[in-house]
């Protein structure tokens, strides 16, 4: 395994910020860069954007490292702006993929982009990833490129791409790329690095994790079919090394949905970095080699990450403009990566890894220090504490050998894994810890809580109410009935229940009026009208309204998307013809209809929902009684448009960057109490 530092940090050779024009590198004495790190967002040199953490960590391997930030695209002269890179470009399409950041989940052009200054959209193109990669290769023809970020992650193999309605082949083809690094790639990126500067090429560097690329099968290797791969786990030796998982090709899964279940399922199934064998997917006349995934990173490795010599600040050029996902994050703490819920319609697992890789108390604690000491007009608050999911510090399987050889896509789900540990005590001593740094007043908990671990530690939800929630604390049960919970991988509303309660015992004790706010997701996979009835039922018993709604959108990569593209369970086996079917919400009308059932209250929905209820037979929820949905008469100047007037599309969740590639959820609020 590669070491993520062979050499000591740069330290006092560190750059104010990497540099974005030639002045900037002339400042340095720099005659070119080694290595130019091509990105769709405004530069922020703070560990929560994913260019700053690569090209920090590059250049405290001794490497002269640029940045080219939001280019014009239209031609290649921006992308030479910093002259030809010694070793190779580094193109990213950003800490988002470029199309869920453009697009809501109805296809509309957002107007706004969290990751741009002044939060104006339309500063990156569509694909972004393969565009940038094209200028790069117009600019300087035989300048090695490799991919990197969530956009190349997600679209490693032949993938669904919703915006298109079809299946897309690997962003690597389309890029024409050399190399493409998935996940977190910082221990790959390192090693590309020094051995393209040792004189390799990329065509050399088949052999790193984290790393597709096409070269053909090495000899000697075994190729399994990826039929069902519970037959294929039994029915082979597994001698690591020397096999491989083939695919079924581009042009299968292209037109043929059960071979694209197939292709998702195996993929999904070999995540384990213990366990996972090399995948090869045909393209064409190439094949398509992907190495197991990375090797997580050790505490240590995580602290070195997070201990580089970042200016924590958007690069001088922006002005005061104001980056709205840097608003959000600056006064933010991440403490791990990795989930293991497995929720199928997240992508999280698919690019950190169902591993949770947690920092050192001393690491969160220093970068707190430096929040309180280098932020200006900071008030000691802490805006949040967490990661992908604010709960899961510390947690790992109890027995290395058994995380080494699971295949299980979810440690939680059906039920809490018996083999996981699920204390809360390390996390209970860090709050406990920050709280303590001189200087700070409050420390927030935003990041999303798993609630049916949360059950498990009364103790952690005392000590999270009593002092890290600020009113309202976001919660995902994401729907109340099982058919889609199990699609999602989620617990039955009876937990968020439980959680409920003691949520609210515990803030009665506290003194505090605080109150949950509830995400559900409309139209997702394995959801039917009834579904949804029964969900606006009760949200009304429970005096919630939504206020903002979106439905699910189908993510590159994500199980969820799977099944919206093949209307096949890919959590099951799938098999010619014995495969399970999941019901799928596509048609405008039916996911109108869905959205509105989340927004019952709005008048403006009422005569879809009235319309719909009688064709469901279920009249009955007309009326003004209430336990009815609906009132049966129209207020007047309301349901005419659909939907609330001068309402933009979509909701402005831009999530935690490198999280969550947007979380299709609805956000609402609780009744006021009569």
């Amino acid at each position: 395994m590669t070491p993520l530092f062979k050499l000591p940090p740069a330290g006092d050779k560190a750059a104010p910020f990497l540099p974005m024009t030639r002045a900037e590198m002339n400042r340095l004495g720099w005659d070119e860069c080694d290595i130019i790190l091509v990105t769709g967002d405004a530069y922020v040199d703070h560990p929560s954007f994913g260019m700053a953490i690569i090209g920090r960590l590059l250049e405290a391997q001794g490497f002269r490292v640029g940045i080219i930030s939001q280019p014009d695209w239209q031609s290649a002269e921006a992308f030479k702006e910093l002259g030809r890179p010694r070793l190779f470009f580094g193109v990213t399409g950003g800490n988002m993929d470029s199309m869920v950041n453009r697009y809501t989940s109805d296809r509309k052009i957002r107007s706004d982009d969290a990751y741009t200054a002044g939060g104006d959209g339309g500063k990156r193109p569509d694909r972004s990833t393969i565009v940038y990669s094209q200028r790069c290769r117009e600019a300087y023809k035989d300048v090695p490129l490799v991919l990197g970020g969530i956009e190349a992650s997600l679209r490693r193999i032949a993938h669904y791409d919703y915006w298109s309605d079809k299946v897309r082949r690997s962003i690597l083809a389309d890029a024409k790329a050399d190399i493409l690094l998935y996940g977190n790639a910082e221990r790959a990126v390192v090693e590309v690095a020094l051995r393209l500067a040792a004189g390799q090429s990329p065509r050399d560097l088949d052999d790193i994790r984290g790393v597709a690329l096409f070269r053909p099968v090495p000899e000697g290797y075994t190729e399994l079919p990826a039929d069902d791969l519970e037959s294929a786990d039994e029915g082979a030796t597994r001698k690591p090394g020397n096999t491989v998982i083939r695919l079924p090709s581009f042009e299968q899964v292209e037109i043929d949905k059960e071979a694209y279940a197939r292709a998702s399922r195996v993929l999904h199934r070999e995540a384990n970095p213990g366990n996972a064998r090399p995948l090869v997917q045909r393209h064409g006349d190439r094949d398509l080699w992907l190495n197991p995934p990375p090797i997580p990173l050790s505490s240590e490795e995580m602290d070195a990450v997070y201990d580089l010599p970042y200016a924590r600040a958007p690069h001088p050029s922006y002005g005061d403009a104001k980056i709205p996902a840097w608003d959000m994050i600056k006064t933010s703490v991440t403490v791990m990566r990795g989930c293991f819920g497995g929720c199928t319609f997240c992508s999280i697992t698919e690019h950190e890894g169902r591993i949770i890789q947690s920092r050192s108390e001393a690491s969160i604690l220093r970068e707190i220090e430096q929040i309180r000491d280098k932020t200006p007009g900071f008030a000691g608050v802490i805006s949040d504490i967490g990661g992908p999911t604010a709960n899961m510090y510390r947690m790992a399987c109890k027995d290395p050998n058994i995380e080494k050889n699971c295949r299980l896509p979810s440690c939680v789900f059906p039920d809490i894994c018996p083999n996981l540990n699920t204390s809360h005590d390390e996390l209970i001593r860090l709050y406990r810890k920050v709280r303590e740094v001189k200087g700070i007043k409050k420390v927030m908990v935003a990041s999303g809580v798993r609630y049916d671990l949360a059950v498990k530690s009364p103790e952690y939800i005392e000590e999270l109410v009593t002092h890290h929630v600020g009113g309202y604390l976001k919660i995902a049960p994401e729907h109340t009935e099982r058919g889609p919970l199990d699609v999602m991988m989620k617990p039955g509303i009876g937990t968020y229940d439980r959680f409920k309660e003691m949520f609210d015992e515990a803030a009665k004790k506290a003194g505090k009026k605080y109150y949950l706010i509830p995400y559900f997701i409309a139209a997702h996979p394995g959801t039917s009208d009834e579904d949804m009835m029964n969900l606006a039922i009760w949200l009304k018993k429970n005096r919630y309204r939504a206020d903002q709604v979106q439905t699910f959108l189908p993510s590159p990569m994500a199980t969820a998307t799977a099944m919206y593209h093949t209307g096949v369970n890919t959590l099951k086996g799938v098999r010619r013809g014995g495969s399970e079917k999941v019901e799928t919400v596509r048609g405008g009308r039916q996911r109108r209809l869905h959205k509105a059932f989340l927004r019952y209250h709005d008048p403006d929905n009422w005569p879809l929902l009235r319309e719909a209820l009688k064709s469901m037979g279920r009249a009955d929820l007309i009326g003004p009684r209430p336990d009815q949905l609906v009132p049966l008469h129209q207020p007047a100047g309301t349901g005419k448009t659909g939907g609330k007037k001068g309402a933009k599309p979509g909701a402005k969740n831009f999530g935690r960057p490198n999280s969550r590639p947007m979380k299709f959820t609805t956000k609402g609020v609780p009744f006021p109490k009569k």
